[in-house]
């Protein structure tokens, strides 16, 4: 995993969980620049629905695709999706 393109909420979040297989985190995913047909084959197979032309995703991941999406050159950083609160 490579902590330095995990935000500190994400980091929490993945470091409170308890059973990481059954566990999904809602997340950000900051492209570089847009996903080539490689790297947009792999966020498909993880479960990232891939919009052409953008360079921001978000997706309901595990702990273990995270890991392997924060491995990735063309990655920027990962976010992790927080509640919004009313006013």
């Amino acid at each position: 995993m490579n902590y330095q393109k995990l935000d500190t909420a994400l980091t929490m979040a993945l470091n409170e969980v308890q059973e990481p297989e059954e566990r999904r985190l809602i997340v950000f995913i900051h492209t570089h620049s847009v996903p080539d047909a490689t790297a947009t084959a792999f966020l498909e197979s993880l479960g990232v629905s891939v919009t052409t032309g953008k360079d921001v995703f978000a997706a309901t991941l595990s702990p273990h695709a995270i890991s392997q999406l924060s491995e990735q050159p063309w990655v920027k950083y990962l976010r992790l999706s927080q509640q919004l609160r009313p006013l």
